[in-house]
């Protein structure tokens, strides 16, 4: 047995069966992004491409809004009754909003119902990933040992952007085997039922995983239940903290990631195939990097490597739209959008854990999540559609200067915090 008396083998297993699970989550929320080209005239068929990515782009925002919902409702219940079960819940919510997806009829058929149970579903994954979030930072950050927790919780990253990436994949072969009239007509929904299926293998694996020993003996110890207001009440500045650590980090994500792909087909003119080629080359880069990244953390610390994030991305980001916005050459597309990624990798690889080492075992799943979903609703889930509105207004620039003076905002931050690798509240537990 080892540190916290878990074998290594125990503790391996259980931190792959906990990414296994963020996996699919992660994948199935990405597979709305990543089809959204050919499902938006299914569910609205009336205005230009644009128009219709703008209501679809709600759609996603709305998913976004139930985040915090989740957040809370399944930090408490992770809290409470373990990491293990909110990890249960969230995927289980996960798989039936990507199966009523799946069997949606579009509006010919049943008018603007179909919008309404598009946005329906949304909402449970919303609640889903809101929880996910928290329960699986807090359980990979838990299970892991003392020196090598930025490496192991930077796999949420690694196994989010494999979602993502699996997503594309996914999108990849149906563009090779099937035609964009059968893809806009049907092919869309194969993915939604791939997803649904998925998630619930990963039921059946998360109802095996084992408990961390941190939340074990939190439950021992006399401390306040977990709540909202107990959070807000006796972790004020770690709660907000988070939220400003994350406002900018999260909002470089999305606008490096998720609306990169319609970027580049709707701005720098790429055709749809070769977009999804560009971004799962360069995604899968971004993947590697993520354990590099969080093995770096261990060593150096987790404030040096958020401060680079944060000076690269605020001098960087309007330039690297402007170039992507003059090539035509998909080769320097793919080194941009790549040089973009590095970038935010000094984000993703190790925000996780920041945000544990921050939060005391009984309130730390809820500590992790809701700050973080609150952020990421207002920056994150609005990136699309902020993105898109600007572009409608004839004034796309704007959103590359407001992505660079959110990443500006965090590095005060970055500056200013401790390192919580040297004083996390991990090691008090």
């Amino acid at each position: 047995m080892t540190e916290q008396g878990i074998s290594s083998q125990r503790r391996l297993k259980s931190i792959l069966g906990g990414s296994a699970g963020n996996l699919v989550e992660w994948y199935d929320w990405y597979v709305y992004s990543a089809f959204s080209l050919y499902f938006a005239p299914a569910f609205f068929p009336e205005g230009d491409r644009t128009a219709q990515l703008l209501q679809t782009g709600a759609i996603f925002a709305v998913g976004f809004l139930m985040r915090p919902i989740g957040a809370w409702l399944m930090g408490v219940f992770a809290d409470r009754h373990g990491r293990k079960a909110g990890l249960t819940l969230s995927i289980t919510l996960m798989c039936a909003g990507s199966l009523l997806i799946a069997i949606t009829p579009g509006y010919a058929s049943i008018g603007v119902g179909a919008p309404i149970i598009l946005a329906l579903a949304r909402m449970m994954q919303g609640l889903s990933v809101g929880g996910e979030y928290g329960a699986s930072a807090t359980y990979l950050s838990e299970m892991a040992t003392r020196d090598r927790r930025g490496f192991f919780s930077s796999f949420q990253y690694v196994t989010l952007i494999m979602g993502q990436l699996l997503a594309l994949f996914v999108l990849m072969l149906l563009q090779l085997a099937l035609s964009e009239l059968q893809l806009e007509s049907w092919g869309w929904r194969i993915p939604f039922a791939i997803g649904g299926v998925l998630a619930i293998v990963v039921f059946r694996i998360r109802r095996g995983l084992i408990e961390t020993e941190n939340f074990t003996r939190g439950q021992a110890k006399e401390a306040p239940r977990s709540g909202l207001f107990a959070l807000f009440r006796l972790h004020p500045r770690e709660a907000f903290t988070v939220i400003a650590l994350t406002a900018g980090g999260t909002l470089a994500f999305y606008a490096y990631s998720t609306y990169m792909q319609k970027f580049l087909v709707n701005t720098a003119g790429f055709g749809r195939e070769t977009a999804t080629t560009i971004m799962t080359g360069a995604l899968f880069i971004y993947m590697c990097l993520q354990p590099a990244a969080g093995a770096l953390s261990d060593r150096i610390g987790r404030k040096p490597l958020m401060v680079g994030f944060g000076v690269a991305g605020l001098l960087m980001t309007v330039p690297i739209f402007r170039a992507l916005e003059r090539t035509d050459d998909p080769w320097m597309a793919f080194a941009l959008v790549v040089g973009a990624l590095v970038i935010v990798t000094g984000y993703t690889a190790i925000n996780a854990i920041v945000k544990a080492e921050l939060f005391p075992a009984h309130i730390r799943a809820l500590g992790v999540a809701l700050p973080y979903a609150i952020a990421n609703t207002l920056f994150g889930g609005t990136a699309e559609i902020v993105a898109l509105k600007l572009k409608d207004e004839g004034v796309e620039q704007i959103f590359y200067w407001y992505v660079s003076a959110m990443i500006g905002l965090s590095l005060i931050v970055y500056l200013a915090m401790r390192d919580t690798r040297t004083n996390s509240a991990i090691d008090r537990d």
